[in-house]
């Protein structure tokens, strides 16, 4: 396995990436390419959150895949440090395809609650000119071939989660807020997505996988979307393994099996 800690570096911040990726064996195919995930974990752009980080790497990993996690800027950056942070994650993983054994087709960024406003950030924005410009590299090598989606933050509407916009957008958040609703800008060029949410989820409301959804099928963007009636907010893999210091409600065993029928949906990509 390849695990290093790489810096990625814009013009005002500095992320580190941290790799997990799987060797080729002569034994099986020492040709093989294997889809490549960026996970972006959660934390209300406060924090990343180590439950949503390795032990998701480690998981895709089992299932044959590289894995990368992002520990993107936060409070006090704001939009779009940690969205140019991520596009430059892409375009890294791009360029070392070849030395990572990457398919190039199966590239996706994975999110986590607000980790996931930011995957979603980069499925809707990947074509922008601001990225572009701002980074000085193609569109194309930014562009993800799916976001996946766990529990988001999407809307700055109704149903918004307030804190992880307010620490987004810091000294902007009245200027910028109706800038960064996701679902306002969802189009034909976004990725495909898998999506899941828990019913019962209080601090980001179901209603924001329903409205990114919504705009999903509206514009004909494939869509796979799973509901959990029971479920807190933060369960990550739902299991032991990633339950919060002392919370037990964190265990969820009835959602443990999105993770598989995520791995499902990106082979088939």
């Amino acid at each position: 396995m390849i695990h290093e800690i790489i810096d990625i570096r814009t013009q005002h911040s500095k992320s580190k990436l941290y790799t997990y990726i799987l060797d080729n064996s002569p034994e099986i195919d020492n040709t093989r390419k294997r889809p490549l995930v960026i996970i972006c974990p959660g934390g209300g752009y406060e924090f990343t959150s180590d439950r949503e980080a390795e032990p998701i790497a480690i998981k895709m990993n089992a299932m044959g895949f590289h894995s990368c996690v992002l520990r993107y800027s936060v409070r006090p950056a704001t939009f779009p440090t940690a969205l140019l942070e991520l596009s430059m994650a892409v375009a890294l993983t791009r360029k070392k395809a070849e030395e990572w054994h990457v398919d190039i087709n199966k590239i996706i960024v994975v999110g986590f609650s607000a980790g996931g406003h930011l995957a979603a950030s980069l499925g809707v924005f990947w074509k922008s000119s601001f990225l572009s410009k701002a980074l000085g590299i193609p569109n194309e090598m930014i562009k993800p071939n799916g976001i996946l989606l766990s529990y988001p933050v999407i809307t700055s509407g109704t149903f918004a989660h307030e804190g992880s916009f307010k620490a987004l957008l810091g000294d902007n958040y009245d200027e910028q807020l109706h800038q960064v609703s996701l679902e306002k800008y969802v189009s034909s060029d976004t990725p495909p997505t898998f999506l899941w949410h828990t019913y019962t989820d209080e601090p980001v409301p179901v209603e924001n996988s329903f409205l990114f959804a919504n705009a999903l099928l509206k514009n004909k963007v494939s869509l796979e979307m799973h509901i959990y009636p029971n479920g807190v907010h933060g369960l990550s893999l739902g299991t032991e393994e990633t339950m919060a210091l002392d919370n037990e409600r964190t265990i969820q065993p009835e959602v443990s099996n999105w993770i598989k029928m995520a791995g499902r949906w990106i082979s088939g990509l």
